[in-house]
């Protein structure tokens, strides 16, 4: 499993960001490529304790269970259910959005893995500084393949 903390992973990341653009069509879901990118901005705010929304209820029933799947070598599910304090409905600028993201890569990347070590993501709760660094890749991943990248 990729691992954002790989600096040659990140790159791959920051690679594929620098192919979209602002005609980048989603091939499921309901986000536009500038909304895409500010959501994975907002998520990668939480692992950098930036943002600590609450913890759901259903988090804390079944996330514990479900914890493997934000780590795992198995693609997430296409439509699949957000956190609602990162669901992105305003409008964005493309541009804006994609350099943010691009930093907060760069930043978490270099700032390593101590960066999230035990941090709570609102669903899974605590989460090792592996599996944010696995988690981070894989959602990266999820929607960068959303756009064809």
């Amino acid at each position: 499993m990729k691992n954002i903390f790989n600096p040659s992973h990140a790159k791959e990341v920051l690679d594929r960001i620098d192919r979209l653009s602002p005609s980048s069509k989603p091939q499921w879901g309901e986000m536009d490529v500038a909304k895409m990118l500010a959501h994975c901005s907002a998520f990668q705010d939480i692992a950098m304790g930036n943002a600590s929304p609450k913890r759901s209820w259903s988090g804390i029933l079944i996330g514990g269970v479900a914890k493997p799947m934000f780590y795992n070598d198995k693609p997430l599910a296409r439509n699949m259910s957000t956190i609602p304090a990162i669901k992105i409905v305003d409008e964005r600028n493309f541009e804006a959005e994609k350099e943010k993201l691009k930093q907060q890569i760069i930043v978490f990347q270099k700032k390593g893995a101590q960066e999230c070590m035990g941090r709570p993501h609102p669903f899974f709760g605590k989460l090792t500084s592996e599996q944010w660094g696995k988690g981070i890749y894989k959602h990266l991943d999820h929607h960068l393949k959303q756009f064809g990248v």
